[in-house]
């Protein structure tokens, strides 16, 4: 009697692994088909150092590293480990394997040269790019000096595929990115158009709602994020709000 039920549930578990494993592999592995409009990268300097300043400030130095040459950003135990490639020409670097249009649709539309999506790229955030800018920070990649640093790929383990199988856990970029647009170009300056540009470019709304008013963080414990809109920093100056944005101090 007890050997047929451990029998059975050895049976279930293996079943269990088996539509894991399957389920996830089917996401993982599943091609998307992008028409990518081509950007090529910009040489001059005045773009390069524009390219340079949103690597740094956008969020790709914090996976990708200071230096482009890739980081390993995130153990996240049973679910996974997530890294940020190595952009460069140097050793485990990809950049003389990548072409323009390659980066283009890594950063666009959140997929691979192969047609299968990337993870935790936030894609969603960065098809808001102007060609201007996607042009700028594709100069500033190329002119990179080369790192050697080899890295492991990102990659789910058990917990995270099965919370990727059931759609517990969307770290897909393809899936959750917009179809392209093409943004209307704006000038750099304090104005408000610009800094709604900025706004969708910089994930702002990722932690402060689509309307900045503030939303539930998804952390147990963890406080709303601030409403930005004018009811919300009532009582702010400008300085103040240079104070948070530049120090993180109230």
């Amino acid at each position: 009697m007890i050997r047929n039920l451990l029998l059975a549930l050895a049976v279930i578990v293996l079943c269990l692994l088996g539509a894991t494993l399957i389920g996830s592999e089917y996401r993982l592995k599943r091609k998307y088909v992008v028409a990518a409009s081509p950007v090529s990268a910009e040489s001059d300097s005045a773009s390069v150092s524009r390219g340079g300043h949103l690597y740094q400030s956008i969020g790709c130095a914090t996976c990708h590293g200071s230096d482009g040459g890739g980081a390993l950003y995130l153990d996240a135990g049973a679910i996974g480990l997530a890294v940020g490639t190595n952009l460069t020409r140097g050793r485990g670097g990809v950049g003389n394997g990548r072409t323009d249009n390659d980066f283009v649709r890594a950063i666009r539309h959140g997929v691979r040269p192969d047609g299968s999506s990337l993870i935790l790229m936030p894609s969603e955030v960065y098809v808001h790019l102007t060609d201007e800018d996607l042009g700028a920070i594709l100069g500033y990649l190329r002119e990179l000096p080369p790192v050697d640093r080899e890295l492991p790929a990102t990659h789910l383990r058990l917990l995270g595929r099965a919370l990727l199988a059931t759609g517990k856990l969307p770290l897909l970029a393809a899936p959750k990115t917009p179809p392209f647009a093409r943004p209307a170009g704006v000038s750099p300056g304090p104005t408000a158009a610009y800094g709604r540009y900025l706004a969708d470019i910089a994930s702002c709304r990722s932690c402060h709602g689509s309307n900045l008013a503030g939303r539930p963080m998804a952390a147990p414990g963890a406080p709303p994020s601030t409403n930005l809109t004018p009811t919300g920093l009532s009582g702010w100056s400008e300085q103040d709000f240079f104070t948070a944005m530049r120090e993180g101090r109230r």
